[in-house]
């Protein structure tokens, strides 16, 4: 059984349909790239798995595990092991990162029936995570995304996979805003993150990204429907001929 199944999946946002369609099976250890232009469908299909609120799903199944994750609330999902690290990260003023974290973490351990962490636990446990990807402790103590630049936003958000330890991770867009330097530092915390038990599904424009984190499955999205898979060769086929290829074909 697949980690992820999608059959037929289709959702639509104010009676305009977005996702026409869309099968996808991920398989744990996997790492899948989904590539495609603006309007494709692919952050939807990311906010749709992870359980955004208002899009209308018309048709079709998700399931997780062999359950059928369209039943459940967002939180819900996480707890399952559903993480979605989003293009454009939300601040929360008011609140650090630290304490943030702390709540998210426990909230996820008491949905699946584990300890709660105390607090020097937590914080022992959060200085180790955050040193192995090069965070500044100063960083923890700083109200949620508020201030940060990109590559600090994308930091925190490899620090909470790290953390919360999810069985698919969802990249939209990581590579969007990123110097080539903080490109390598993120997408060498996410590689470090690859394991036999975990999935990742990578969203981007972009074949440059899948230089650092080198997929086993790539797929293009057209029109709200994956119109090809491949390996990672695939990629070089769209920087030759480019997406129109795809979406005239669709």
């Amino acid at each position: 059984m697949a980690l992820l199944e999608i059959r037929d999946l289709h959702v639509g946002i104010e009676d305009h349909e977005i996702i026409r369609g869309l099968d996808l099976n991920v398989n744990a250890g996997e790492v899948h790239a989904i590539m495609g232009r603006n309007g494709s469908g692919k952050s939807t299909l990311s906010h749709v798995i992870a359980g955004k609120p208002g899009y209308e799903i018309t048709g079709g199944q998700i399931l997780f595990r062999g359950e059928n994750l369209l039943r459940m609330e967002p939180n819900e999902r996480a707890a399952k092991g559903v993480f979605l690290a989003f293009q454009y990260s939300v601040e929360i003023p008011g609140v650090t990162t630290v304490n943030f974290l702390r709540a998210a973490l426990n909230a996820q351990r008491k949905a699946r029936d584990q300890q709660e962490l105390s607090t020097p636990e937590f914080l022992k446990r959060v200085r180790e995570v955050a040193g192995s990807l090069n965070i500044p402790h100063d960083m923890l103590k700083r109200g949620v995304n508020v201030g940060f630049s990109g590559g600090e936003k994308k930091r925190n958000e490899i620090l909470q996979m790290a953390l919360f330890e999810p069985s698919l991770c969802i990249q939209d867009e990581i590579d969007s805003g990123l110097d080539i330097d903080t490109l390598r530092i993120v997408t060498s915390g996410i590689n470090a993150l690859r394991s036999p038990e975990r999935a990742m599904i990578v969203i981007t424009h972009y074949r440059q990204l899948l230089d650092y984190i080198v997929p086993d499955v790539v797929h293009v999205m057209a029109k709200g429907r994956i119109r090809k898979s491949g390996g990672k060769e695939l990629a070089l086929e769209l920087e030759a001929g480019g997406y129109a290829q795809f979406e005239d074909a669709a």
